[in-house]
């Protein structure tokens, strides 16, 4: 990693910044944090997840600005001889300083992380609307589309 990048637990301070960077695209802006009562929303998840030993949301700072985020999930399973597994979601980079390698760093982060936590394998998913890009970025750190992925959402 980069010497100017840090990895940390997130803390309710960082609450807008994280909505910011969810945000900070097309996909995000249909979808994440639209009123104060939203807010009310995020905020009980993230003081949740906190509580929670095996999920975890990073936040990704660079000369101690926050510029990046991801969720960290660490998963039991009876599959793949009773391994644990990590699950990443949220990947979110601030958009103007994309291309800069910030992205990359905080993945070998969750990598390393997920190594040292004995995973066996670590899992994610990119919607389709980031399009090819996305995909470059991590077939480029080794990931690969083995899976088809499925999604049901109860309420649009």
């Amino acid at each position: 990693m980069t010497a100017d990048i840090r990895c940390r637990s997130a803390v309710q301070d960082d609450l807008d910044v994280i909505l910011a960077l969810l945000r900070d695209d097309a996909l995000g802006q249909t979808r994440e944090y639209l009123n104060a009562d939203d807010r009310a929303h995020y905020s009980a998840a993230l003081e949740r997840i906190s509580t929670q030993p095996d999920n975890d949301v990073i936040v990704v700072e660079r000369g101690g600005v926050v510029v990046g985020t991801f969720q960290m999930t660490f998963i039991d399973n009876l599959s793949l001889r009773a391994s644990t597994r990590a699950q990443i979601e949220g990947v979110r980079v601030r958009s103007d300083l994309r291309g800069e390698g910030i992205g990359e760093a905080m993945m070998r982060w969750a990598l390393d992380r997920a190594k040292e936590r004995g995973c066996a394998l670590v899992q994610l998913t990119t919607n389709r609307d980031r399009g090819e890009q996305a995909t470059r970025f991590y077939e480029k750190l080794g990931f690969k589309a083995t899976h088809h992925g499925m999604k049901l959402y109860f309420s649009e």
